[in-house]
């Protein structure tokens, strides 16, 4: 007898690896998350963009540029996001490798810009568009005007028909340096955050994730992915370099925040000329990531990822199974304490009794308000602060949770 056939554009509960044992479902995916990506978000790292001896690859820009305007050419919002400054200047320059202390670098990854935004307007311009930089800082997006300042100016420039190329602003950002957004694979997956229906494509030297170590000779690529949690994060093996800082858990934590907004995301081959032209065409290129069925937009999703968190409120086990079972709005009488100084509308983290993140969310009153409330009902807020302003300390539709600690 026959078994009944399954949908295969379900998210039903598959193991993860078991699913490319059903035949056809990745290709179905593939071409229904490509047909559905109304904005398409390109990060190519430095490993891609240069030769071995660290020189910039002005071929790849070329072929990757070529590709970047038949997408655009779509109708769909295209931005990629560029390493490859310090390491272009690290050539330029013909350094041993990477400096370490961060007037070098700043310096360095000043000289290198040029020459990467001068790569890509030259090929853009064969192609009648322009580039259009845009660096930026981690700071850039954790004020909401900030945020949406952003998100404006890509939308301006789709609509003049340049492409914008995205790079932190290595140059000036002294934090960023050292330690940020995570090479620029979380910040493209910050930027697809900022647009809506948009796929997020992460260009890595190997061709995807794999299910072992990708040297291994029995290890293999895994063509998709419906669940990105732990035990996905735990196939990541890192290596780091001279000129590159990235590796391959940073590519699974930004595809895990690109999913959180309701962005499918592929990891896949940068170094394989057609790659783009393939993945557009829907065909089994790379590792694909599918979102989550519930995602968050607009507001909560900067609450969620992007904004300055400068307050922690600490509650018990019942709250935090209101808040991430019933969705319900925080009331001072769950909360067990207050950690910072923060003032009203602040973004706080919220952590259960066990100490792990709950969510995010916007205080509706400062840490000395809600020292003075906590524990109490809502009732008694009058009482306890001469005025009640709100019922609940963080509404629900101003809070996140399962949030992605970036």
């Amino acid at each position: 007898m026959d078994k009944p056939s399954q949908d295969p554009l379900s998210n039903a509960d598959t193991p993860d690896f078991a699913v490319r044992e059903i035949p056809g479902t990745e290709q179905l995916l593939r071409q229904a998350v490509v047909e559905n990506a109304e904005a398409v978000v390109v990060k190519v790292g430095t490993r891609v963009l240069t030769r071995p001896d660290g020189t910039l690859d002005i071929q790849r820009v070329q072929r990757l540029s070529s590709q970047l305007c038949r997408i655009a050419d779509s109708g769909r919002h295209t931005i990629m996001v560029s390493s490859g400054a310090v390491g272009a200047g690290v050539a330029k320059l013909k350094l041993p490798g990477r400096p370490k202390s961060l007037g070098p670098l700043q310096a360095v990854a000043a000289i290198g810009q040029t020459d990467l935004i001068r790569a890509y307007e030259q090929s853009f311009a064969t192609h009648g568009r322009h580039a259009a930089q845009v660096l930026l800082t981690r700071n850039d997006l954790r004020r909401r005007s900030g945020y949406l300042h952003v998100r404006n100016a890509l939308l301006g420039i789709h609509d003049l028909g340049a492409i914008a190329i995205v790079n932190e602003n290595d140059s000036v950002a002294v934090a960023e340096l050292r330690t940020t957004f995570g090479d620029n694979d979380r910040l493209a997956a910050h930027v697809a955050g900022l647009l809506e229906s948009a796929l997020l494509i992460i260009l890595s030297d190997i061709e995807g994730l794999y299910d072992g170590h990708p040297d291994e000779p029995d290890s293999h690529p895994i063509g998709l992915i419906r669940r990105l949690d732990d035990d996905v994060l735990g196939l990541a093996s890192d290596n780091t370099n001279t000129v590159s800082k990235g590796g391959m858990r940073s590519k699974l934590k930004a595809a895990q925040i690109a999913v959180s907004h309701g962005h499918p995301t592929i990891i896949g081959p940068g170094r394989q000329d057609d790659v783009l032209d393939q993945i557009m065409a829907g065909n089994p290129v790379g590792t694909l990531f599918m979102p989550k069925e519930k995602t968050i937009r607009g507001r909560r999703r900067w609450i969620g990822v992007a904004a300055s968190v400068i307050g922690e409120i600490s509650i018990d086990a019942g709250a935090a199974r209101a808040l991430s079972e019933r969705g319900s709005s925080l009331l001072a009488i769950g909360i067990t304490g207050v950690k910072g100084n923060f003032p009203r509308g602040s973004v706080v983290r919220v952590v259960g009794p066990d100490g792990r993140t709950v969510g995010r969310g916007l205080s509706n009153y400062r840490s000395s308000e809600i020292t003075k409330i906590k524990g109490h009902n809502s009732d008694q807020i009058g009482d306890l602060l001469g005025h009640r302003p709100y019922e609940c300390v963080i509404h629900r539709d101003n809070l996140v949770v399962d949030v992605v600690e970036d």
